[in-house]
């Protein structure tokens, strides 16, 4: 037996994710498609394979050369795309007198292709197509002794002899056993469609044989959706055996989970007693470090460390999917809200304080700036660029309507910048450290949402923490947390708390511009109204931060500044 794998597709239903990547070597289960399918191939006896090939070819070729299959694997480059027939009728040199087996290489299914290929022999005629019943593409017409009698689409006048009332319809599942016979059906060195070519052969008075498995899982994979799908219903069940030791397999219940700000979404997935969360970046975009491959990084690289971040059970970076810890579904804003009294409050926050501490510290040690998906440190080209004109562009301009020039405020934010750097405790920083990215779980505080992390300002995450909306601190609370933190790191780091304080400062700004930045584009593009709702918070105590003596350092914006609103 040998096989044709159906590789040279250009994807189109797939892109933009194809055009990185060829869709035969997009991963299931941490596997290539084609490399489950040549696998599959090998366990049913298959003696050799050929592989017909278009799009991104090269990296096919590089796949295929960089494995150790037990039968020989070559391709076939096809300069020009030949279609479905052409490419059986353009791999002819390789076939013998036997029959051979033809796979698409966007499917995944656990079909036995031995057993299709032994039914093939057990009849005369001169092909099998494997069907399933998948109602999209069920326009395979079939009569009672499982011969092929049609195609859906096939045009009226050559289905006008049918009885439509005896017939079944199912779905061709790509999967086919041909005689060799076939090949003088096709045209040479021309585009084909071996669906044309069996229509042609009907046609001609040649059966065609329908071989339906009775148990089994098909799914095409030829849309991001349902790639997706598929990738989860396999590596969801692996997850759960890893993050626990005495899971049994049963049904996996999913349930979206609202989100905040990101474009990711987060699921809780139940099984028994047992659950997990998921979080879904979406398909990998480009092959360069993305948002996906940063939140595994970090999260596997803080948690190695001791800190306390959800554990990471199971990843694949392509698909996006990442399965972590269950924390449950208490934040940090619902603790504070909870509480009765302003000493309650206190000391929740110093126990958050004192891990942001050991975060920031022992979270900075090893910490490898590759991991990082927009840039590796804080500095002060981000800052002008992602928070001060973030904050003109989105929320003055964007969210105010205001006619504003950037260039009038310029020097007056680059000093801003220069400060926030000024005295900096230099360690990791998670850079959205906010209520709603602290999750506590049996009274143990858990950071998540930490893919935004680099190394820059312990005090900026101090200020994302006591500065953010979502609780709305008053200003002598957070200058007392400041504080305890300022006084709590001198001993640590061995810098002076007024010069901490005076960096914290600054920070808290530079964070302001950037949460007003985030909550005008929010609102207003993505239209989340929801944070709207915050938006006063944020402005107050950006005008209390130009309210200070320092504020008369920068006379333009505290003007802007004390007219917002």
């Amino acid at each position: 037996m040998k096989a044709l794998i159906l590789a040279a597709g250009l994807g189109t239903r797939l892109a933009p994710y194809t055009d990185h990547t060829p869709k035969p070597l997009f991963p299931v289960g941490g596997r290539p498609l084609l490399d489950i399918i040549i696998r599959n191939l090998e366990t049913a006896g298959c003696e050799a394979i050929v592989i017909n090939t278009h799009h991104l070819h090269n990296k096919i070729d590089a796949f295929i050369n960089s494995q150790k299959y037990s039968i020989p694997v070559k391709t076939l480059y096809e300069p020009v795309i030949l279609g479905t027939g052409g490419a059986i009728k353009n791999a002819g040199e390789f076939w013998n007198n036997k029959p051979f087996i033809v796979i698409n290489s966007d499917i995944f299914t656990d079909i036995d292709l031995r057993e299709v290929y032994e039914f093939h022999l057990g009849h005369n005629n001169p092909a099998t197509l494997v069907l399933t019943n998948f109602e999209k593409f069920n326009n395979v017409l079939i009569g009672e002794d499982d011969v092929i009698l049609g195609f859906e689409n096939s045009s009226a006048d050559s289905l006008s002899c049918i009885d439509r009332g005896n017939i079944r319809r199912l779905a061709f599942t790509g999967i086919q056993v041909l005689d060799p016979d076939i090949l003088r059906f096709i045209p040479a060195g021309l585009f084909s469609n071996s669906i044309d070519v069996y229509r042609q052969m009907i046609s001609c008075g040649k059966k065609l044989n329908a071989f339906t498995p009775k148990k089994h899982n098909w799914n095409d994979l030829g849309t991001p959706e349902k790639y997706i799908e598929t990738a989860i219903g396999e590596t969801a069940p692996k997850a759960f055996r890893l993050a626990f030791p005495d899971y049994i397999d049963r049904k996996i219940d999913m349930f979206r989970l609202k989100g905040d700000g990101s474009d990711k979404r987060w699921f809780r997935l139940v099984s028994g007693k047992n659950s997990l969360i998921m979080a879904d970046h979406g398909i990998r975009k480009d092959l360069s470090v993305v948002e996906a491959d940063s939140f595994i990084a970090i999260g596997l690289h803080l948690h190695n460390k001791g800190l306390s971040v959800p554990r990471i059970f199971l990843h694949d970076s392509f698909s996006g999917v990442v399965f972590l810890e269950d924390l449950g579904d208490t934040n940090f804003q619902t603790l504070i809200m909870n509480k009765k009294s302003q000493s309650e409050i206190n000391s929740s926050y110093k126990s958050v304080i004192d891990l942001l501490i050991k975060l920031s510290l022992t979270g900075g040690s090893d910490f490898d700036i590759s991991w990082t998906y927009q840039t590796p440190c804080y500095t002060e080209d981000l800052i002008i660029e992602k928070e001060c004109k973030y904050f003109m562009d989105a929320f003055i301009k964007g969210y105010l309507n205001k006619d504003v020039d950037f260039d009038v405020y310029e020097n007056e934010f680059k000093l801003i910048a220069s400060y926030a750097l000024e005295y900096q405790v230099k360690g990791f920083m998670h850079r959205d450290m906010q209520s709603r990215n602290i999750m506590v779980k049996e009274e143990n505080i858990y950071f998540i949402d930490f893919q935004g992390g680099r190394i820059g300002p312990l005090q900026y995450d101090l200020a994302s923490l006591l500065i953010d909306p979502y609780v709305g601190l008053p200003s002598g609370v957070r200058y007392k947390l400041a504080d305890y933190c300022a006084k709590k790191i001198s001993s640590l780091a061995g810098i002076n708390s007024n010069d901490f304080y005076r960096c914290y400062k600054y920070c808290s700004i530079t964070r302001n511009l950037q949460i007003l930045g985030a909550f005008g584009y929010l609102s207003r593009v993505k239209g989340k109204s929801f944070f709207e709702n915050y938006i006063p918070a944020a402005v107050r105590s950006l005008k209390e931060s130009f309210e200070s003596q320092e504020g008369k350092a920068f006379p333009k914006l505290k003007s802007l500044i004390d007219n917002l609103l």
